[in-house]
C-alpha cells in the first residue's frame, strides 16, 4: 500500500501520518518503555519474589572465572550488548521494509514489554535460584531428564543458526565497496580493520583491570574515546582481503567467515575477565551512545527544522502499512513475530541470562535493571532502527542490506549534530558488528557448555573439543553455495534468518514454559505462573506456525528439501512438540501441598 495524496490537494488521513515528524514516534516509545519499567518491572520483581537478604550464586560460587559478583552498571552493558546481536536492527528494518512501519513498532512495544521483559527476567530469577544453572537444569530438576536431553538439543540447534547467520551478515559488511544515495562510500575493508581494532582494545583493558590499580570507571574513560579512533582510523588503513589476496568478494566473504569463528572458538574458550567482560562493558557503553546519537539528531534535526533551519527532513517518508510486496517473507501473521526477534523477544535472551548473567548478579535486585532493563533499551534500540526505515521511501527501501539502512539513517540523525556522514555511517557499522561480535563469541561459549553438559567433557581438553565441535557445524553451514533462480549467489545469512528467527523465538517459548512449570510447581509465587504462560502460548503458535510454513515448502517445491531449512524445521517443531507433551503431563502429575526448593 502506497499512500499518496488527492488530486483536489486535501490529504488523507493515512497521507497525514507519512508526512509526521519522526519525534511523534519515537519519544513516545520512550516514555512507554522507561514507565513500562518503572511500573510493570517493579510489578515482577515484587511478584518473583527478589530479595537482597539471599545470597546470590556470584557470591556464594565466586571462583573468578565464570562466577564473579559485577557491579550492576558493568554487568547491565555488558549483558545488554551480548543480546542485543544484529536482532534488533536486522529484524526490524527487514520487517519495515515488508509489512511497514506500523506493525513493526506495534510488535516491538508490546512485545519488549509484556513478553520479551517477562522471559529475560523470569529467566534471570530462575537460574538465580538455581544456584547459576542454565534455564536446561531448570528443565530438567522440574520436568524430566528427558525434557532436558530434549531441550539441550533444541538450544545447540538454534545457537548453530545464529553463529551462522550473525557470522555471515559481519564477513559480508567487510567485503565489497558500496555508494549511497547521498554520495558517501561504505568500504568493507574498512569497516573490517575498525572492528579488529575495537577488539585488541578490551582485551588490553582486561589486563589492565586484572593486574592493575585501574578502576572500571577510569577505563572506561580512557577507552571508550579509542574506540572512537578506531572508528577514523579504519578507513585510512583498510582490510581488503579480496584485493590483497587477489580473489573474488564471494571467496573473500568465505575467507572471514572461516577467520570469525576462529575467533569464536578462541574468545569462548579464555576467561570471561579477558575478553567477554571488558567488551560487553565497551560494547554497551558504545551501544548506548549509539542510541542517544541517535536520538539527539533527531530532536536537534527536527527543531531546527521547525525553526527553519533547513538540514536533513526528519519526517517519516515510508508507508505505515505495506499491503503487498515481492520481497516480503509472508503474511504478517506468524512472520512479522518472527522475523523481528531480538527487539521484541528472543530466546537467546535466556541462554545469555541463564548462562553467563546469573553467574555474576552480586544481589536480587539487580535482575530487574539486567534482565528487564536491558530488554526495554534492546526495544528502544529496534524503534531506533526502524526509524531508519521510516526516513526513506518506499522505492529507496527495497533491495537494500538492512545494515546499509541503518548506517544510513544514522548517518542523516548524526549529521543533525554537525557529525560528518563518512564517520557517522562508519560509527555505525561498527555498532552493527559490535552487536553481532558480542553475540558470536557467546554463542559459542554457550554451545560449548551445552556439549559439556550433555557428553560430561569437563576436562580442558574436554572444553576445547566441544568449543571446536560448535564452531564446526556453523562452518560447514556458511562455506556451502547457494544461488537463486537466475544462478546469482545467495548469503548465507539470507538463507537462514527466517529460520534462526523461527527456532530462536521457539527457544523463548521453551524457555517461558520451564519457567512456567517451575513457578506452578514450586507453590511459593501465587499466580505468578500465568504472567509467564500467556507470553508462552503466544510464541510457540507464531513459531509453530512458521516453522510449518517452512516444512510446507520443502513439500510443495520440487528442490525444497535440498534446502536445509526444511529439515532443521522439521526436527525443531518436533522436538518442541515432545517438549510441550511431557510439560502437559508433568503440570497434571503435581499433588497437594508439593513445593520444590527455589533458592540456591
Amino acid at each position: 500500500m502506497v499512500w499518496v495524496r488527492q488530486q483536489d490537494g486535501a490529504q488523507t488521513g493515512s497521507d497525514i501520518i507519512n508526512r509526521m515528524n519522526i519525534l511523534v514516534i519515537v519519544l513516545p516509545a520512550a516514555v512507554v518503555f522507561y514507565a513500562a519499567y518503572r511500573v510493570y518491572g517493579g510489578w515482577l520483581s515484587r511478584l518473583l519474589k527478589l530479595d537482597d537478604t539471599t545470597v546470590t550464586p556470584a557470591v556464594a560460587m565466586r571462583n573468578d572465572v565464570d562466577y564473579i559478583p559485577t557491579e550492576p552498571r558493568f554487568l547491565l552493558s555488558q549483558h545488554f550488548s551480548a543480546i542485543a546481536a544484529a536482532g534488533p536492527i536486522v529484524g526490524p528494518i527487514l520487517a519495515g521494509v515488508w509489512f511497514g512501519w506500523g506493525p513493526a513498532l506495534i510488535w516491538i512495544v508490546l512485545g519488549s514489554i509484556f513478553v520479551g521483559g517477562v522471559h529475560d527476567i523470569a529467566s534471570l530469577v530462575a537460574s538465580l535460584r538455581h544456584r547459576g544453572r542454565s534455564i536446561a537444569q531448570v528443565v530438567k530438576e522440574h520436568m524430566s531428564g528427558r525434557a532436558y536431553v530434549l531441550f539441550l538439543i533444541f538450544i545447540w540447534i538454534t545457537l548453530v543458526y545464529i553463529i551462522v547467520a550473525f557470522t555471515d551478515i559481519v564477513a559480508s559488511s567487510f567485503v565489497g565497496r558500496k555508494v549511497l544515495e547521498n554520495g558517501s562510500v561504505v568500504e568493507g575493508g574498512a569497516t573490517a580493520s575498525s572492528s579488529l581494532l575495537y577488539l585488541v582494545l578490551p582485551v588490553i583493558m582486561g589486563l589492565l583491570l586484572r593486574y592493575s590499580k585501574l578502576s572500571v570507571g577510569w577505563a572506561t574513560v580512557i577507552f571508550l574515546p579509542l574506540v572512537g579512533l578506531a572508528i577514523a582510523a579504519g578507513p585510512w588503513v583498510p582490510l581488503n582481503l579480496d584485493a590483497m589476496l587477489g580473489v573474488s568478494e564471494a571467496t573473500a566473504i568465505r575467507i572471514w567467515d572461516v577467520l570469525l569463528l576462529a575467533y569464536c572458538m578462541v574468545a569462548a574458550g579464555v576467561p570471561m575477565w579477558l575478553l567477554l567482560q571488558p567488551r560487553g562493558h565497551l560494547g554497551g557503553y558504545f551501544l548506548f551512545i549509539a542510541l542517544a546519537g541517535m536520538v539527539a539528531g533527531m530532536l536537534v534535526g527536527s527543531v531546527w527544522g521547525w525553526l527553519g533551519g533547513g538540514g536533513a527532513s526528519m519526517t517519516i517518508e515510508y508507508p505505515a502499512f505495506v499491503m503487498a510486496d515481492a520481497g516480503r517473507s509472508g503474511p504478517v501473521f506468524p512472520m512479522l513475530f518472527i522475523t523481528i526477534a531480538c527487539g521484541a523477544c528472543s530466546g537467546f535472551h535466556c541462554l545469555i541470562a541463564s548462562g553467563t548473567t546469573s553467574k555474576q548478579l552480586r544481589r536480587e535486585s539487580d535482575a530487574k535493571l539486567v534482565g528487564y532493563g536491558a530488554m526495554v533499551l534492546e526495544g528502544m534500540v529496534a524503534v531506533g532502527s526502524l526509524a531508519t526505515v521510516m526516513l526513506l521511501s518506499l522505492d529507496a527501501a527495497r533491495g537494500k542490506d538492512p545494515n546499509l539502512i541503518y548506517a544510513q539513517g544514522n548517518a542523516v540523525f548524526l549529521g543533525a549534530l554537525g557529525v560528518p556522514a563518512s564517520f557517522g555511517i562508519s560509527f555505525a557499522l561498527l555498532a552493527f558488528t559490535t552487536f553481532v561480535y558480542d553475540t558470536l563469541d557467546v554463542c559459542t561459549r554457550l554451545g560449548r557448555y551445552i556439549l559439556q553438559e550433555l557428553t560430561g567433557w569437563e576436562t580442558r581438553a574436554g572444553r576445547w573439543t566441544a568449543t571446536a565441535v560448535t564452531a564446526a557445524v556453523p562452518l560447514f553451514f556458511v562455506t556451502q553455495k547457494a544461488v537463486d533462480a537466475a544462478g546469482r549467489p545467495i548469503p548465507a545469512w539470507k538463507t537462514f534468518w527466517p529460520l534462526f528467527g523461527a527456532s530462536n523465538q521457539l527457544m523463548a517459548a521453551l524457555a517461558l514454559l520451564g519457567v512456567t512449570v517451575w513457578l506452578y510447581r514450586s507453590g511459593r509465587f501465587g499466580r505468578a505462573w500465568i504472567v509467564t504462560l500467556l507470553p508462552t502460548g503466544w510464541m510457540y503458535g507464531m513459531s509453530a506456525w512458521a516453522l510449518l510454513r517452512f516444512v510446507k515448502q520443502g513439500v510443495v517445491t520440487e528442490d525444497g528439501w535440498k534446502s536445509p531449512v526444511p529439515w532443521a524445521a522439521a526436527v525443531l517443531v518436533g522436538l518442541a512438540g515432545l517438549l510441550l507433551i511431557e510439560a502437559a503431563r508433568l503440570i497434571g502429575r503435581r499433588t497437594a501441598g508439593e513445593e520444590v526448593s527455589v533458592a540456591a
